[in-house]
């Protein structure tokens, strides 16, 4: 499958041995559209990995700036990605059974890890991957709410598919790090979504220090 995205580290979070895997590169070498999905998932599971707790940058639909949403469900709206292992010949083909995208022992792992730690998220919820990378238009994200979509994302799939094909328990922490386009007054301006994704980020690590896997 090529080689991953970056080189997978690996250490001791809590009390829990961790692999880390940054999706997009060292300084964001690679777009969303250009992720290897497959060779990370691949080299996870090469790895040992029992299960994925993604984290990712969104934009709010139906969700507030700085919320940390859990989601339940994807709609996925990308295309030409390498979205399956099973491509036939010495991989016969499989279909996997993706009702339910998102792990639900791992989610309700984090929720109770969350709420012990006193901390609030947005429990529920649809994340609508787009390609990326650009940002979406005003009409587009209408059509993301009309559709049900809470929030909007990028690198959603086909990682989440990937990782059930693989097998392995996945869920996403997603951070709203801006209202998605339209629903804000003036531009969306990359500083401001670094600082709250900062943020962010800080407040998943300390949920995943307590997580009971």
């Amino acid at each position: 499958w090529g080689k991953p995205s970056d080189k997978i580290e690996e250490g001791i979070l809590g009390n829990k041995r961790i692999l880390l895997l940054r999706r997009h590169g060292k300084q964001f070498k690679f777009p969303p559209h250009l992720i290897n999905y497959r060779a990370n998932i691949a080299a996870l599971r090469e790895l040992g990995a029992s299960a994925i707790i993604a984290t990712a940058a969104v934009g709010g639909i139906a969700a507030e700036v700085g919320k940390i949403v859990l989601p339940d469900q994807i709609i996925d709206y990308t295309y030409g990605r390498e979205s399956t292992f099973f491509e036939g010949g010495d991989t016969p083909l499989k279909h996997i059974d993706f009702s339910y995208p998102y792990d639900k022992r791992i989610r309700e792992k984090i929720i109770s890890a969350a709420t012990a730690k006193s901390i609030i998220l947005i429990e529920s919820g649809t994340y609508g991957a787009t390609q990326g990378p650009r940002l979406e238009t005003a009409a587009e994200i209408q059509k993301l709410r009309k559709d049900g979509c809470h929030i909007v994302g990028m690198t959603g799939m086909p990682e989440a598919c990937l990782a059930k094909e693989m097998e392995i328990p996945y869920a996403t922490m997603a951070i709203v790090v801006n209202p998605a386009a339209g629903l804000c007054e003036g531009e969306i301006l990359l500083s401001d979504m670094e600082k709250i994704l900062s943020q962010g980020y800080e407040i998943c690590m300390d949920i995943l220090k307590t997580v009971e896997l």
